[in-house]
């Protein structure tokens, strides 16, 4: 279904732009104004309004998985259905386990101040991440740190 707007015909004749889409517009207005509603009116961070849009989603797929199966129809990919395997979990914890383990070290040998240099290095992060806090949410800064590495 095409709308023919005053002045623009609908001829069909297959050149690009005859028919008005009324699409695109209308979504990018909600999204523009959700948008601002959350970050403006409710005064929320952009990655808080990442994060919520991420879970609806998740749960959307969530609630179509169960449906698609109470109804019997095959998909190919199942949300429901997401594991990991015995050792993927395992290499994820020993991964998280050495990075603390390394900084806890790092840390250590800062605070006795045999090593000046490193002191000062991470004096300087240190006081880096307060102000970096300050900015932004604590979510957002161990996000960048997991990146980093």
């Amino acid at each position: 279904m095409a709308l023919a707007v005053e002045g623009i015909s609908n001829s069909g004749n297959g050149v690009k732009g005859d028919d008005v889409s009324v699409g695109k517009p209308v979504i990018m207005m909600v999204c523009g104004s959700l948008v601002y509603y959350h970050c403006a009116y409710q005064k929320s961070s952009i990655v808080s309004l990442v994060s919520d849009v991420f879970i609806v989603l998740l749960c959307s797929l969530a609630i179509l998985g169960l449906l698609f199966r109470q109804m019997n129809i095959s998909v190919p990919v199942d949300p429901l259905e997401w594991q990991i395997s015995q050792d993927s979990a395992t290499n994820m914890f020993a991964c998280l386990a050495n990075t603390i383990g390394a900084a806890e070290s790092v840390l250590r040998v800062a605070a006795t101040g045999h090593d000046k240099r490193l002191f000062v290095k991470v004096v300087i992060c240190l006081y880096t991440l307060s102000a970096l806090g300050r900015l932004v949410s604590g979510v957002t800064v161990a996000f960048a740190v997991v990146e980093v590495n």
